[in-house]
């Protein structure tokens, strides 16, 4: 697996940290902006309903709608995703 590239995440300091020692928790809330998106090959192949997919992202499986990105990911745990996707083979 591959490292993700955050270096042109937005960075913010969490209200979680030490003031006094100048120890804080830095967050990004759009580490996926960074993500190189694909559409998935459970999509539709007239361009109706696509689903697209962010690779190599650790531990995490995020989706988005391609015709829709901008509202953003649903960001499933790696688990949950590869056991859904098996559901969905199963039936």
């Amino acid at each position: 697996m591959r490292a993700l590239d955050l270096s042109n995440a937005a960075w913010r300091k969490s209200s979680y940290g030490n003031p006094d020692a100048g120890e804080w928790l830095e967050v990004s809330d759009d580490f996926l902006s960074t993500a190189a998106w694909r559409k998935s090959s459970y999509s539709n192949t007239t361009g109706g309903e696509c689903l697209e997919v962010a690779d190599h992202i650790p531990a995490v499986v995020p989706v988005r709608d391609s015709k829709n990105p901008e509202r953003g990911a649903l960001v499933f745990e790696l688990g949950a995703w590869t056991r859904f996707v098996g559901a969905l083979k199963r039936s």
